[in-house]
Order: C-alpha cells, then structure tokens, then sequence
C-alpha cells in the first residue's frame, strides 16, 4: 500500500496532478475512513520530499525554514518566527541569511501555551544529497531524509490528522523545529533563553528505529591546538614541527580510559578532524584536531579533567579548548506501552530545553544510516512512525 501511496506523491509535482489533488481536497467531498488514510500517508510523502529538496545544512536553514512556515499556515496554523544569531561568529553576517525556529500551534487554541509539543530540528550535516525513491526497495535516500526530516513530516502529519479528527483540542498540542541541532543546539538554547510555554510533555524527534529512547549518552566537544615553529623541510632543527608535537596526545587520548556506566556502556572519543601544515617541504607551524567524547558516565567536568591532564602529561604546551558546554548522560521517558525501548549514543535537544516536562525521544529510521552517504529508510518506517507519535501524544494528553 506504501508504495504507490508515495508514487502518488511524487506525481504531486506536476501542475496538472496538483489541479486533481485540490479538487480531492475540497471540503464538500467527504472521504470514507481509508480514503482519508489513503490521502494522509500521501501527504506525507509529499512533505517529507519536499522537506528533503530544500537543502538545509546547518547555519543555512532559512529556505526550508520559510517553505515549512508557509505549509503550516496553509493548514491552519498560526506561525511564529523566533530569530536565532548566525552560527559562525566571524566575518560578515551580512552575508547570512537569517536564521529561525519555528513555533506553530493551532490557529483556534487560544495562544501557543500547549499541553504537548512535538519537535525536531531543520538543519542537516553536509554534504547535500538530493532526493531519490527507488521503486524496486521501496527506500528514500538523500541527506535528511532521516535525521531528521522524517521525524518533521511525520509529526506534522499525526498533529493534523489529530485535530482533524478532533482526537486532541487544539490546545493540545504544537511543534516546534528549530536551527543548529548538528552545531550544539543553538536552536534550542535560543528558545529556551525566550519567554516560552511550560508543556506537561515534550516529543522529541529522532531516528530511533520507532522505538522509545529511554536515554542518551552525555557530550562533550573540544579541540587540541599545538603551535610549533614553521621552516624549511631541510632543516627541520632550526623549526619545530606541530605535528609531531600534537599527534602523540592524540595518541594519547584515543587510549584513554573514559567515565563508563552498566546502561550506557563506555564513553567513547572520536579524533574528527586534523589539520596542519601548509606543504610536504615546510615544517608545519600550527596543527589542530577537533574531538568529540561521547560521555557514558559521571558529569562532563570528570570528563574534561581526564583530557586536560592526558594532553599536559605529553606536553603542556599544547592547548585544549571544550567548546561545547557539555553534560553528562541523559535520562529519558519511556513510559508508554506497546513501544520497544532502546539506549542511543549520539545527542540531542533535550538537554537545552528546561521544565519539569516528560521528555520522549522518537522517531523512524536508524542512526546506522544517518550522517552517512547512504542515508535512507523505507516508505513503511516513514508512515508507521505516524502512528507512533499519535500515540505519544495521546497518552501524554491522557486520552
């Protein structure tokens, strides 16, 4: 059924299919149940595409942010734009554009003060990957398609088939999608410094496999910097070569015993990225790497320490900037029956939003699969989850 249910949203492109689609959407047309099932799990097809053409890559959302602001509101939403600062801190912001979250609730709830909300983030990793169905596996591929986009167009659509079912009252229930999660959840920070609803319950989106996260490991994000004396290759004693000052600490560090924990494992520290040197032949003056720790255990000040003192023990020259804040592992909801439950290793906006609301962490598709040149996940994962953020809804309104 998935399947030319997704063909058919692919045919959406068309302007003379579109002209069909609208005269299937007029009111006085009332659909028997499986149609309007039929007609829902189309829609999201067509939003989760069109989500995934815009290309969103982080400190660049603002054409995806302006196309899902304006699909909100043609459904009946009402549509706040909360501005978030450029991420890059240096040069010319005038050259940005500008940067938002989005909050939208029900345009008959009688302010954006909500029992639910239901969020996920617009920014994506690089590099874009366009948009692509394969008929024969049935699978979407593309960047975003997964992480997270999918959760986007399947919260979307359990919200409006919700209200439209009259399932939730339009105080109930909003979505927000916010900027720079893959950067540190900026986004989300900047919405929680904002005057902002308290909710009784949180749904974050994240591909979890449909499964309830019941927590995540801890972050922690830092950058090792060496600075030598640059030369001629020839005579590498009259310089001093940065990288051989800062490839043992990285050494070092990828030996190092971490904080671990029985349910989430061992704290893991990923060496990202290295950069020194200009040439073969010039003795590099400055080398750098950029690490990230996936705390299982303890808070990240624990953490933090055990690097610094790694790092000194090889040479104290070297300098170790954290630029994230960090924190430790994240204990999450999983209180609603008929869901799988499982632990995550990668982070979220969880920890950037404060309340003393239940927080649940769901979404379709594997983080085996995002990040990855092969992202992807199959048209049934996408229209099943659905279902599975009705459900999370429902029992966190109590119905």
């Amino acid at each position: 059924m998935y399947q030319w249910l997704l063909q058919l949203a692919i045919l959406s492109a068309s302007p003379s299919f579109r002209t069909f689609a609208e005269a299937t959407l007029l009111p006085q047309r009332p659909l028997l149940n499986h149609d309007a099932s039929a007609l829902e799990t189309t829609q999201l097809y067509s939003l989760h595409r069109k989500l995934v053409e815009v290309p969103s890559i982080s400190d660049s959302e603002h054409a995806v942010g302006d196309f899902l602001a304006s699909y909100l509101t043609a459904r009946d939403f009402k549509v706040e734009k909360q501005s978030v600062q450029p991420f890059h801190s240096q040069g010319d912001h005038t050259k940005h554009q500008q940067r938002f979250n989005l909050l939208a609730y029900p345009s008959a709830s009688p302010s954006n003060s909500t029992r639910v909300l239901l969020t996920a983030h617009l920014d994506t990793v690089p590099p874009y990957i366009p948009y692509h169905y394969n008929s024969t596996t049935h699978q979407i591929s593309g960047r975003g398609t997964v992480d997270a986009k999918a959760c986007i167009a399947a919260q979307v659509t359990a919200a409006i088939s919700l209200l439209s079912s009259g399932s939730v009252a339009p105080s109930s229930i909003s979505l927000l999608y916010v900027v720079g999660e893959e950067l540190g959840g900026d986004g989300m920070r900047a919405f929680n410094k904002a005057p902002h609803p308290a909710y009784e319950a949180v749904i974050f989106g994240e591909p979890t496999d449909r499964k309830l996260a019941s927590g995540h490991k801890g972050n922690l994000g830092l950058t090792v910097t060496a600075t030598g004396k640059g030369g001629h290759s020839g005579y590498p004693w009259l310089g001093e070569n940065a990288n051989s000052m800062l490839i043992p600490a990285l050494l070092a560090l990828d030996n190092l015993q971490l904080p671990s924990s029985d349910k989430y494992g061992n704290s893991t520290l990923n060496i990202g990225k290295m950069v020194g040197g200009e040439a073969g032949n010039v003795i590099p003056a400055s080398a750098y790497a950029d690490i990230q720790v996936r705390i299982a255990g303890g808070e990240p000040e624990e953490s933090q320490k055990l690097i610094v003192d790694a790092v000194r023990k090889v040479d104290e020259r070297l300098k170790v900037h954290f630029w994230s804040i960090g924190y430790g592992p994240v204990n999450i909801d999983h209180d609603v029956e008929g869901f799988q439950t499982m632990t995550v290793n990668y982070g979220t906006d969880i920890p950037w939003l404060d309340g003393e609301h239940k927080r649940y962490l769901y979404g379709p598709g594997s983080i085996l699969d995002a990040h990855s040149d092969h992202e992807h996940l199959s048209v049934e994962d996408l229209a099943e989850s659905v279902e599975g953020y009705k459900k999370l809804v429902l029992a966190a309104v109590g119905r």
